[in-house]
């Protein structure tokens, strides 16, 4: 889907000017669109007792952006120490952070336990007895296997490294508990840029009535349910939204029933990251070349270090050329960086306005998921990271990485190991 008209009215006469004043390539991201959505959430979830986001740190992890989530009462999902680290640095307490690890190492839950803690989301009951304090609010992330079905970007339960399975989780809970967790919550994660919000329905529908048998079989009660992220978002121009007002109210709706049943509402949680920010995002860059063999390449001055999607999902992402939207004369190109992979490519086979040398492509979507997963093969190096604030001014929020960040790691204190 397009860039928002409101984002594009602000950002697009302001592009030439940007180009002067920074150079591309460069992210950007729009402070208002993402206020904007992340209202939305909380509103949507307005008449369960207690909602909150906590904000999937690994898709935009900026300083400057997660205080945005601060702001609005969010709290982050981490997924590593560095998250952690990030998410602290910005003024998240315990109560503001899900660590939601995998494979996790002790040296990850020393950091886990540090400045008071956090909540600890575990993915393993074989991990109970190697967290080296128990909690004493505890989560498990559950894997329904079979029961369930994924979608076709994060792959099926039953193939999936992550979580606890069903035959697992009462002992889970139990071995917790003889450890000194009080306090509990169940997580599960089972799609990534999901449409139908019908599964997530069905995914709070799992895991209240897991709650529910674990409730009944061990007498314990859940703090709260969180149902994951996975919202999605329509990269292509003719996807429908997500419908956040109808998942919203079938969701409440099953936990009102709860409550009917057993008393209480545990509170709800999620952990959404490419709908928060996703859309709210587009990489900007420059034509430098153009090459006619047996197609015709359009090469760009950012790579595949800036935006693996494509490369890695084969996944769309919409392109505009400034200043030539709708125009009648079009050509089919290949949009493509400098990297020495063929599968370095923004675009392929996509009927685009004629583009010359020093034109502006803006590549859209690119709030989720495109800075965070770059890389340096090639020594290629990652490009700057601006912020569109609500006042018109533009800020630099990460600068571009240079050839000095890219040696650091060969400046060290000699070390050798010998028998």
């Amino acid at each position: 889907m397009p860039l928002s008209e409101s984002y594009k009215n602000r950002l697009y006469p302001l592009l030439p000017q940007l180009k002067e004043h920074f150079s591309t390539p460069f992210h950007i991201y729009d402070e208002v669109g993402i206020k904007q959505t992340c209202n939305d959430l909380n509103r949507a979830f307005s008449k369960v007792k207690s909602f909150r986001e906590y904000y999937a740190v690994k898709a935009l992890p900026n300083p400057a952006i997660l205080k945005i989530m601060a702001e609005l009462g969010f709290g982050f999902d981490c997924s590593s120490i560095t998250e952690l680290i990030l998410s602290r640095r910005i003024g998240a307490g315990p109560e503001d952070l899900m660590f939601t690890s995998n494979n996790t190492s002790p040296e990850e839950f020393a950091v886990a336990e540090a400045d008071g803690g956090c909540i600890l989301n575990l993915d393993d009951i074989n991990l109970i007895d190697k967290v080296p304090h128990m909690p004493e609010t505890i989560c498990f992330r559950y894997n329904p296997g079979a029961e369930r079905e994924g979608n076709n970007i994060i792959g099926t339960p039953l193939e999936a490294k992550y979580g606890v399975a069903k035959n697992q989780i009462v002992e889970a809970y139990t071995k917790a508990r003889s450890r000194g967790a009080k306090k509990f919550g169940l997580h599960t994660m089972l799609a990534s840029n999901e449409l139908n919000h019908t599964y997530m329905v069905a995914t709070a529908k799992m895991l209240l009535e897991v709650a529910e048998q674990i409730q009944q079989e061990l007498g314990l009660s859940f703090d709260f349910i969180n149902i994951g992220g996975g919202l999605g978002i329509p990269y292509q121009p003719d996807d429908e939204p997500l419908d956040l007002g109808a998942m919203a109210d079938e969701i409440t709706g099953l936990f009102q029933d709860f409550e009917r049943r057993h008393g209480y509402m545990p509170a709800l949680s999620m952990e959404s990251g490419r709908y928060i920010t996703g859309p709210h995002g587009a990489l900007v860059v420059s034509a430098i070349n153009r090459k006619d063999i047996y197609r015709t390449y359009i090469g760009v001055d950012a790579c595949m270090s800036a935006l693996m999607r494509p490369a890695m999902y084969d996944a769309y992402h919409h392109i505009e050329v400034l200043g030539k939207h709708g125009s009648n004369v079009s050509e089919t190109v290949d949009v493509v960086g400098s990297l020495c992979e063929n599968n370095d490519k923004f675009a392929i086979q996509r009927e685009l306005p004629v583009i010359e040398d020093g034109d502006l492509l803006i590549i859209h979507d690119t709030g989720a998921h495109g800075q965070a997963m770059g890389f340096n093969y090639n020594g290629k190096l990652r490009p700057q990271e601006l912020l569109l604030r609500e006042d018109g001014s533009v800020e630099l929020i990460r600068r571009a990485e240079t050839n000095e960040d890219y040696f650091a790691t060969l400046d060290f204190e000699r070390n050798v190991f010998r028998i």
